[in-house]
């Protein structure tokens, strides 16, 4: 036998075999291209966070945590020109609910749609704790929505997180502006909180200035939580001025 009919006989073998041994491997035709190339098949991917998730919409109900934003009035006022109810003279008011907001362990959503109304009787469940209803109900559009809570269970998640956070005495009888460091503001909670660890909360600052304190909350707010994304944002300025409550 030539050489020339020996090579057609080994490539007629060869494609002969190829399906047994396809079979074998489990791979059947169309599926062959997602085996050779797990990393492109989408069941096998890891889920990656749509840059949409910073921010953006995204389903209902669809987060891992909650971050409660305690905001520091004297701070903010300073920073907003005296903006709203939060900044009347002679109110004394010091750490307010700045929002509760639904969280990704990379991101968050924002302005998931649904109805922006809210009704009377869901708002009383939050009354004191907002320094006014514009910003509760703000909050109920921008960040309510993404719970996929009714805005009364919602309100309801918002008084129960206030609830686990107890604020640290000498912020209560603050009198007087002091610069704090601002490692000494998150050990002041974490004293106040024993559950609370670093690592769980941040400080925000604008201008070298308190502006608020957020906490990280397990997601049926039973417990504080481990929130990296979050702590690696805290202020990075050494002290901080805070401007006591007029």
């Amino acid at each position: 036998m030539n050489k020339l009919a020996l090579g057609l006989l080994a490539l007629l073998g060869a494609a002969m075999a190829a399906p047994a041994l396809a079979l074998d491997d489990g791979c059947l035709l169309d599926k062959c291209a997602d085996q050779a190339k797990p990393d492109q098949n989408p069941a096998a991917a890891p889920e990656t966070k749509p840059a949409a998730r910073y921010g953006g919409p995204a389903p209902s109900g669809s987060f891992d945590f909650y971050v409660l934003a305690l905001s520091w009035s004297p701070g903010f006022c300073e920073s907003h020109d005296g903006a709203g109810a939060q900044c009347e003279p002679g109110s004394k008011r010091g750490f307010v609910v700045h929002g509760l907001w639904p969280q990704y362990e990379h991101g968050y959503p924002a302005n998931c749609g649904g109805s922006p109304t809210v009704s009377r009787v869901a708002l009383d469940r939050v009354k004191g704790l907002y320094p006014d209803e514009g910003l509760a109900r703000h909050e109920w559009r921008k960040h309510g929505v993404c719970t996929g809570l009714s805005p009364a269970d919602y309100f309801d998640q918002v008084a129960r997180a206030r609830a686990l956070v107890t604020i640290p005495a000498s912020f209560e009888t603050a009198a007087s502006e002091e610069t704090i460091a601002t490692l000494n503001i998150e050990r002041a909670f974490t004293e106040a909180n024993p559950r609370l660890r670093p690592g769980m909360l941040s400080v925000a600052c604008d201008r070298g200035m308190l502006q608020e304190v957020r906490i990280c909350l397990t997601r049926d707010l039973r417990e504080f939580r481990a929130c990296p994304e979050v702590a690696r944002r805290s202020c990075h300025s050494r002290e901080i001025r805070v401007p006591a409550p007029y």
